[in-house]
C-alpha cells in the first residue's frame, strides 16, 4: 500500500486460481470428514456392549456404511441414542466423502490441463501438483529463479555450520503447504522410485541423517519441477479453452 514492495503479486485471474479455490472447499471437505471418523470411533468405544461388539468387527468404508445402515427405532435408552448419532455422523461422513470425489474430478481435470509434465514427474500426483501451481500462481515468472521458488516452498538449505562441521537444516519459513507437497513427494520416491532409493543408500553411507537426506531431496525436487511448472503455465496461458477441452474429453468428464 505504502509503493515500496518489490515482489509482485499473484494475479489470481487464470487456472491456477480456478484450482485454488476448488482445493480450499477439498480441504474443509477433508477436515470435516476426518472430523466425523473419529467421533465415530470414539462412539463406537463407549457404545453400550452389544452395538460395540456388532460394529467393531467392521473396519473402513464397513463400518460407515453399517453406522449409515443402523434403524434406532425409538430413543429410550443410550443404546438408540448412540445408534441416531453414529448414523448420523455416517451420513455426513458419506455425504462429505461424495462431496470430496465430485471436487476432485474437477481438479483432475484442471491441473491435467495446466500441468501435465508437472504431473509425470515421479511421485507427483493431483494433489501435490495442484499445491505446487497454487504456491506459483498464474504468474510464475513473478519468480526470479528456481532459487526462489525453493525458498517460497521452504526448501531453501540453511547453512549451520559450526568449526570443522559443515552442515545444512531444514528451512522453517515458506508456504508450509508447498513444503507437505514436497515432503508426500519425497516419501513416495524413497519407497518407489530406484534412484531415489540409491540416492538415500550413498547418503546413509555418508552418515547423513534420514531428516537431512529428505531436506536434500525436497530441494532436488524443487528444482526438478519449477522449469516444468513454469512451461505448463506459459503454455496453457495460451490456449486455456482447447486444453480444457481436450482433457475433459480425455477423462471423459461430461
Amino acid at each position: 500500500m505504502s509503493g515500496r514492495a518489490s515482489g509482485t503479486p499473484k494475479s489470481r485471474d487464470a487456472q491456477v486460481e480456478m484450482i485454488r479455490a476448488l482445493r480450499v472447499a477439498r480441504r474443509v471437505a477433508m477436515k470435516a470428514r476426518i472430523q466425523a471418523g473419529g467421533q465415530i470411533d470414539a462412539l463406537i468405544v463407549s457404545a453400550p456392549q452389544t452395538l460395540r461388539q456388532s460394529l467393531r468387527v467392521l473396519t473402513g468404508k464397513h463400518r460407515i456404511r453399517g453406522c449409515a445402515a443402523l434403524r434406532p427405532g425409538p430413543v429410550n435408552d443410550p443404546a438408540a441414542a448412540t445408534k441416531v448419532a453414529l448414523r448420523s455422523l455416517a451420513r455426513r461422513w458419506l455425504a462429505l466423502q461424495a462431496e470430496i470425489d465430485d471436487l476432485d474430478v474437477h481438479l483432475t481435470v484442471l491441473v491435467a490441463a495446466v500441468a501435465p509434465e508437472l504431473v509425470a514427474l515421479p511421485g507427483v500426483g493431483v494433489d501435490t501438483a495442484g499445491q505446487l501451481l497454487v504456491t506459483a500462481g498464474d504468474n510464475p515468472v513473478r519468480l526470479r529463479s528456481e532459487s526462489a521458488f525453493a525458498r517460497l516452498c521452504g526448501a531453501a538449505p540453511i547453512p549451520v555450520s559450526s568449526g570443522r562441521t559443515d552442515r545444512h537444516r531444514l528451512h522453517r519459513g515458506g508456504d508450509r503447504d508447498a513444503n507437505s507437497a514436497l515432503w508426500r513427494v519425497v516419501l513416495v520416491r524413497m519407497r518407489c522410485h530406484q534412484p531415489t532409493k540409491d540416492y538415500v543408500a550413498r547418503r546413509t553411507t555418508e552418515g547423513k541423517t534420514k531428516t537431512e537426506i529428505m531436506r536434500c531431496l525436497k530441494r532436488y525436487v524443487a528444482r526438478e519441477a519449477f522449469p516444468l511448472l513454469t512451461a505448463d503455465i506459459q503454455r496453457t496461458h495460451l490456449s486455456p479453452p482447447e486444453t480444457l477441452k481436450a482433457c475433459r474429453k480425455t477423462i471423459s468428464i461430461p
